[in-house]
């Protein structure tokens, strides 16, 4: 089949799974107390950016179940990208399945050397998890001690240990780089918008963003 009918397919099924990420976050944010914000960013940005990250993967992916598997990533990816801009959280109801379910993923080389999302040993993706986790929780705890104000949140340790579930050796420190990367720009952004160094940025949408960003380079 023409790739480029393929992608075209593909970014209206992601379009729709960008439409339900949205619909089911609002319900999501609706048991945690939550009133939903009615931005246009918040409403059309979860389906625009999956139409657009699906129709790369269509066009690039000739494999239908690893198409299905790094686009359901994607969805998990861009929920916490939106949320967290929103409400600065990232939700256990989400992060839990995903990390379950990237952790399965990621023990798939177990049955068929060409499983897996990219193409290495089983182990590999919970060392980076455990790893990554760790990191981020040390760096949570040093930031509570320096600061005497939370700097990092459980929910961005749970987001960094997701990754390197999902990601491996070595993108997840790939991925965490265009994470910090982004969030300086981000915070050097909101410095300029508000005029002031005070206030908080919420983290967790850059390091999603990086993730999405090193998805998109795995073999």
């Amino acid at each position: 089949m023409n790739p480029y009918l393929i992608a075209l397919l593909w970014a209206v099924v992601g379009a729709a799974g960008g439409s339900l990420v949205r619909w089911g976050s609002v319900k999501l944010g609706v048991l945690e107390g939550l009133e939903p914000g009615r931005r246009w960013w918040q409403e059309y940005g979860p389906p625009v950016l999956c139409a657009a990250l699906f129709a790369i993967y269509g066009f690039e992916i000739t494999s239908l179940p690893l198409l299905i598997v790094r686009s359901l990533f994607v969805l998990v990816l861009v929920q916490v990208i939106f949320f967290d801009f929103e409400h600065h959280l990232i939700l256990d109801r989400v992060m839990f399945p995903a990390m379950v379910f990237a952790l399965l993923v990621t023990l798939t080389p177990l049955v068929g050397s060409n499983l897996g999302l990219w193409h290495q040993a089983w182990f590999a993706g919970i060392g980076m998890g455990v790893a990554a986790g760790l990191l981020f929780l040390l760096l949570s705890f040093a930031g509570s001690a320096i600061f005497k104000a939370e700097a990092l949140g459980f929910g961005d340790v749970k987001l960094a240990l997701f990754m390197g579930l999902l990601l491996g050796w070595p993108y997840t420190l790939t991925a965490l780089f265009y994470g910090v990367l982004l969030a300086a720009v981000g915070a050097i952004a909101f410095i300029v918008m508000h005029r002031s160094v005070k206030g908080t940025i919420a983290y967790g949408p850059y390091l999603a963003a990086g993730a999405l960003l090193t998805l998109l380079q795995l073999p």
